[in-house]
């Protein structure tokens, strides 16, 4: 049996940052190529104009959802106030933007900076657990009103040690204790901290909002070593019915490819990864995953 998805592709795969002029020539490759839906990373909010966007994405018959890029300024847990407080208006004018999309959520690891990979004292830790807590129960108060969930993602221990696997971000939702707090699952991060994703992901259940694939090395789907069938059975358990999302990135914008470390590219054209990437996972959503 096959698993009710909607295949999306990130626009991260061919650029960054994204603005609203490359909508219409990257929504009509992404149509081309099969996909539902894309996955917009928005890495400054001023760059998007949402009602055109959401004129682009009809004209071409696409769903959108969106994802955040969180770097040094934008960190809830930092101990300068003001960082706390530009993490929390940039998750807001995110909001909106997925508000006027009709997305119904926001994804990323918003608890922190990227990056941010360091060995603390257990005070420190603490603190900033809870200033996390405390930020995103701010966010979601914000996602509620606007009728949207926040979905939390881990990030694997080289760019994060506050929340790493699914333990981890369940115990901070907990925390939060907001419904429109949930989760966002990618396989890369996966790949590296959950030595069981089928049961990884049938902890998390009900509170899975998203899904990111990718393989362990970022490249292709179904190129690499990921353990494709167990990400097929969890989700299948959990009756997961949202937008299965490729995320990987391009190497030709050195910026995005330094903070990634993706140096070299893994198809002949990003057109060409995203084509070969689509093809895999409509055969991987019908259960032909070995």
């Amino acid at each position: 049996m096959s698993l009710d998805v909607k295949l999306a592709a990130s626009t991260w795969l061919w650029m960054s940052p994204f603005a609203t002029e490359n909508a219409p020539e990257l929504f009509s490759t992404i149509k081309k190529l099969g996909y539902d839906a894309v996955e917009l990373a928005i890495e400054d909010p001023k760059l998007i104009d949402a009602k055109k966007i959401k004129e682009y994405l009809s004209n071409y018959g696409l769903r959108a959802t969106v994802c955040g890029a969180f770097g040094e300024t934008r960190d809830l847990t930092n101990d300068d106030e003001g960082f706390r407080k530009v993490g929390l208006e940039y998750i807001e004018d995110c909001l909106e933007i997925a508000s006027i999309l009709e997305a119904g959520f926001f994804a990323g690891p918003m608890y922190s900076a990227v990056g941010k990979a360091r060995l603390v004292s257990a005070e420190q830790k603490k603190r900033e657990w809870e200033r996390a807590v405390m930020g995103l129960q701010k966010a979601s108060d914000m996602a509620q009103r606007r009728g949207l969930q926040l979905a939390v993602e881990p990030l694997n221990r080289f760019e994060s040690d506050l929340i790493n696997d699914v333990d981890d971000v369940l115990k901070l939702i907990n925390d939060i204790n907001h419904a429109a707090a949930n989760v966002c699952l990618d396989m890369f991060h996966m790949n590296i901290e959950e030595p069981d994703p089928e049961s990884a992901i049938t902890k998390v259940g009900s509170k899975l909002t998203h899904m990111q694939v990718s393989e362990n090395h970022r490249g292709t789907p179904g190129s690499g070593g990921a353990n494709w069938g167990a990400y097929y059975r969890g989700l299948k358990k959990i009756g997961y019915r949202g937008v299965v999302s490729i995320e990987s990135f391009t190497p030709e914008n050195q910026e995005l490819a330094a903070a990634v470390c993706i140096w070299k590219r893994f198809a002949a054209s990003q057109d060409d990864f995203a084509k070969e990437g689509h093809d895999f996972l409509k055969k991987w959503i019908n259960g032909d995953y070995k």
